[in-house]
């Protein structure tokens, strides 16, 4: 998929590309060149690159393929020595596992965040260190932009807004009644998602009664429904922030005796193999992509930070969007 600065193929959605107009994430989002900041990275020795990644845990489908992505990607016959850690969805996790990398004096530093904020003085003790680091995924909320050298990732706003463009297209004047299955509390997609939902569905008819967090897991996002289900008996549409949340709401409405895609409308946002078969079966109406294989991309990044060279600050990652039909001309070649 083509991003600001890199470019790769991905075979998945290929074949759809044409049904969409959905370009705006490939753009820059802006921000001088990194050019390295601050940070004094020097080339290891050996050529070989040593760099200490911090994932946010394995809560879904989309992070296991995003993990799967940078393991098979920074491999030694690609350069490099990969030391990952997971963090279990916990930012104390995480900050344990960055002071260990720089206590072991990695050469790059890279991780997705837990949450936006509470980063800074990890952060610069890794600058002090003059360790590199590289965010993925998941930007952090911190003035001090000299703390890190690129963020490689989706426009969640984006993501969010495309969503309720698509529930507005499709079903404003219906009057709606709407429940909202949000990310983990303060992590930059579930904050991001919810913004730019609501942003795109103000001024419709269509109603947010409910809206609570499911984690971002399936068994979450089920026990969520449910309880949405029995609160509410007016309920017409789910957005989740991600398919597995989206599953698990299934899940709750045929338990619930209804049907999921007919009685209840569900729009979720990642386009994982199992929510896109969801999609192609009818139990899902809508889902925005959010492409995990950033492997290449934080491989690319990596190596030229090393080597001294300029890299964007921000690199937007394109996402794509299906409806059923779509989704069955991807679902053969998908790749996560």
């Amino acid at each position: 998929m083509a991003r600001t600065t890199l470019t790769r193929t991905i075979l998945a959605a290929v074949s759809v590309a044409s049904l969409f107009t959905l370009g705006a994430c490939a753009s820059d989002a802006g921000g001088e060149p990194a050019g390295g900041g601050e940070t004094d990275a020097a080339a290891p020795d050996d050529g070989v690159i040593t760099l200490g990644f911090s994932q946010v845990g394995a809560e879904s489908g989309w992070r296991a393929a995003n993990t799967k992505s940078i393991q098979d990607t920074l491999t030694a016959e690609n350069g490099f020595d990969l030391k990952f850690s997971d963090a279990q969805q916990k930012q104390e996790n995480q900050i344990q596992a960055i002071r260990s990398y720089i206590t072991q004096g990695v050469d790059v530093i890279a991780f997705s965040p837990v949450v936006e904020t509470g980063w800074d003085p990890v952060l610069q003790e890794a600058k002090a260190a003059g360790i590199p680091v590289i965010l993925t995924d998941r930007a952090v909320d911190s003035s001090d932009e000299t703390l890190y050298e690129s963020f490689i990732g989706s426009d969640f706003v984006k993501e969010g807004e495309m969503a309720g463009e698509w529930v507005v297209e499709q079903y404003d004047g219906e009057g709606y009644k709407a429940v909202e299955l949000q990310g983990t509390t303060g992590a930059a997609p579930a904050i991001d998602r919810k913004e730019g939902f609501e942003s795109a569905v103000e001024g419709s008819d269509l109603e947010i009664i409910d809206s609570q967090t499911g984690n971002f897991t399936r068994a979450e996002g089920k026990t969520v429904m449910e309880g949405f289900l029995n609160k509410h008996d007016d309920i017409d549409l789910v957005f989740a922030h991600n398919d597995d949340m989206g599953l698990g709401a299934i899940e709750a409405i045929e338990a619930a005796g209804m049907t999921p895609g007919e009685d209840i409308k569900i729009v979720t946002i990642d386009a994982v193999k199992d929510g896109m078969q969801a999609l192609a079966d009818g139990k899902i109406n809508y889902i925005v992509e959010c492409n995990p294989l950033l492997g290449p991309d934080l491989a690319e990044i990596a190596k030229k930070v090393i080597a001294g060279e300029e890299v964007e600050k921000r690199i937007v990652v394109e996402d794509l969007a299906f409806d059923q039909e779509s989704a069955k001309e991807a679902l053969p070649t998908r790749e996560y």
